[in-house]
């Protein structure tokens, strides 16, 4: 009997690990900005980039690149979204209210934008997890730094790298990867 559950348990056990670490971006459900639960795989088929936002940042101005680059490839395989984070400096004090009207107001964000979260520490938010764990990832380890840093999803929902906050949204870099 007992050789029978450890045979059980080498079988089980490995396929736990490997099912874990081959979870994607689509695996996820988050909360919009105005409360509505959204199931990351809306998303399938297009690249991603994702973004942890604050609107009392000095890269606070990023927005407006954001927006510009989501005006220009939003329409096809490719899509932004905006995750509000107070986690450096209380740069995002704001309620959800407030930060998508500040967003809409000073910005014209038109690109999804989901409630606030915590993106590192001990609350850290499953997807940022994942984003930042290559355990979860399964690709590379990318703690979030401060405001603005931006994570690459390719359309099967797969981590496909990650960008420094003061890197801008429009670096050739980014852009080459969404026209590829």
């Amino acid at each position: 009997m007992k050789t029978w559950i450890l045979f059980l348990l080498a079988i089980i056990m490995p396929a736990a690990v490997y099912a874990q670490q081959n979870k994607n971006f689509y695996d996820f459900t988050v909360q919009t900005i105005d409360g509505k639960t959204l199931p990351l795989s809306a998303f399938k088929g297009k690249k991603l980039l994702v973004v942890n936002v604050a609107s009392k940042c000095g890269l606070t101005p990023q927005y407006k690149q954001l927006q510009e680059l989501y005006d220009r490839y939003g329409k096809g395989n490719f899509a932004i979204i905006g995750f509000p984070a107070n986690n450096f400096g209380r740069q995002e004090p704001g309620t959800n209210e407030e930060i998508q009207q500040f967003c809409t107001l000073n910005y014209g964000v038109t690109f999804p934008m989901m409630a606030k979260i915590s993106v590192k520490g001990d609350d850290i938010a499953p997807l940022y997890e994942w984003l930042t764990k290559k355990s979860e990832n399964g690709r590379q380890d990318a703690e979030v730094t401060w405001n603005f840093q931006k994570f690459l999803i390719d359309e099967n929902g797969n981590w496909a790298g990650f960008y420094e906050p003061r890197t801008l949204p429009s670096a050739p870099e980014i852009v080459s990867w969404i026209e590829e």
